[in-house]
C-alpha cells in the first residue's frame, strides 16, 4: 500500500487488526531499517487481547545519503550530520518526511479512524519523526512513543508546535548505555519539551504527560521490559472502543 505525497509515494507495511479495527498504531523505524524490521514487535504486541482492535502501519523510509555513516546511501528519514543536541540538522529532509508521515495519518482519518484513535511512535530516527509529526500536527493524536530517540529541530520546535502539543502524552524510553543516542541527549530533549513546550512530567505509566523511562544496561536497542511498558501505554491511550 502507499500514501501519496507531492514528491513521492511512501510505501508501508500494514498489519490488520485481529477483530474489528477501531484504532491504529503507526510505528516509524530507525536509520538503515525498514518497516519489516518492526513487524516482529507489532506481531507480538497485537497478540494481547487489549490490542486486538488495533491496525498497525509500519512505513518504509526513502533511501538517501547519510553523512554520519560515511556518506553511504541507506534507508533514512533524513540526513544525519552528527549526533548531539546542538548540531546541524537536515531541515529539508525532516520536513519532507513529516509531510509523508502526516499523509498516512490523513489517509487513516479519511478511512474512518479519528485522530484521537491514532497512536504514533518510533525508534531512534523514527522517534525523532514521531515528535516532529505528533507535536506539530493540527490534529491531536492519541499519544506518542519515542524509543531511543531525540527532539529534532530544537531551535524551531517551539514555534512549530501545535496548540495541543502540551496536552499530548508521550512514552519515552532510553537505554542507560546507548552509545549512539546517548542518555544525556534523550534527557535534554525531554527536558526541553517539559520546560519549553509545557508537557507535564508523568510519574507513573499511563498518566497524562511525558513518562521518561531509563533501562539499565540497554544500548541502542529495545528490550522486553520496554516493550511491555510500551504495550501498557498504548492500551491506556487507545483502549478497545
Amino acid at each position: 500500500m502507499t500514501a501519496a505525497t507531492a514528491t513521492q509515494a511512501l510505501k508501508y507495511l500494514t498489519i490488520p487488526a485481529i477483530t474489528k479495527q477501531t484504532a491504529t498504531v503507526v510505528f516509524i523505524h530507525g536509520l538503515g531499517d525498514t518497516g519489516h524490521g518492526w513487524q516482529p514487535v507489532a506481531d507480538m504486541l497485537r497478540k494481547d487481547p487489549g490490542l486486538h482492535h488495533v491496525k498497525w502501519i509500519l512505513p518504509h523510509s526513502p533511501t538517501r545519503r547519510v553523512t554520519a555513516n560515511l556518506g553511504m546511501d541507506m534507508p533514512s528519514w533524513f540526513d544525519i550530520y552528527s549526533f548531539g543536541f546542538n548540531t546541524g540538522e537536515d531541515d529539508t529532509g525532516m520536513l519532507e518526511s513529516r509531510r509523508m508521515i502526516s499523509q498516512i495519518i490523513t489517509d487513516e482519518i479519511n478511512s474512518g479512524t479519528p485522530a484521537n484513535r491514532i497512536f504514533l511512535g518510533g525508534f531512534s530516527q523514527g522517534g525523532a519523526m514521531s515528535l516532529l509529526v505528533g507535536l506539530t500536527e493540527e490534529r491531536k493524536l492519541a499519544g506518542l512513543a519515542v524509543l531511543s530517540g531525540w527532539l529534532p529541530l530544537k531551535d524551531k520546535f517551539k514555534a512549530m508546535s501545535s496548540q495541543h502539543a502540551s496536552g499530548t502524552s508521550i512514552f519515552w524510553g532510553c537505554g542507560s548505555v546507548d552509545p549512539l543516542v546517548k542518555l544525556s541527549l534523550g534527557k535534554d530533549s525531554a527536558e526541553f519539551l517539559v520546560h519549553s513546550i509545557g508537557i507535564p512530567r508523568a510519574k507513573n505509566l499511563g498518566e497524562p504527560g511525558l513518562k521518561f523511562s531509563v533501562y539499565e544496561g540497554m544500548g541502542h536497542a529495545t528490550n522486553m521490559q520496554e516493550l511491555e511498558e510500551l504495550k501498557a501505554f498504548i492500551k491506556k491511550f487507545i483502549p478497545a472502543a
